[in-house]
């Protein structure tokens, strides 16, 4: 069994028992959280399920171990001939989700 969820504008496979990385969720680690925005689900039986654009009544249960910091992003932009130079960097943060169960 496995299900298609959106979370933080991108599209993850999950399945149970396995660990993910999101954008950051506003949570404590060890709290449960559960996402209703499920695209795919596929049953044990090889039934799929899709939605338009998310499939009714199905929930991924999931259990927050924490957080951790992306790579540090550089971007840098110059204008030639002109002496512009600009040097622009983020590091994004993201949330480790550790899939219990799927809810149908």
């Amino acid at each position: 069994m496995f299900a298609i969820i959106q979370s933080g504008g991108r599209q993850v496979k999950v399945s149970p028992g396995e660990t993910i990385t999101v954008d950051r969720i506003d949570a404590e680690a060890g709290q449960e959280v559960s996402i209703e925005q499920v695209l795919v689900l596929e049953k044990d039986g090889g039934e799929i399920l899709a939605g338009s654009p998310f499939v009714a009544n199905v929930r991924v249960i999931g259990v927050i171990d924490g957080e951790s910091r992306g790579p540090k992003i550089r971007v840098f932009k110059k204008k030639r001939r002109k002496g512009m130079r600009r040097t622009k960097g983020h590091r994004s943060t993201y949330t480790r989700v550790r899939i219990t169960d799927i809810v149908v």
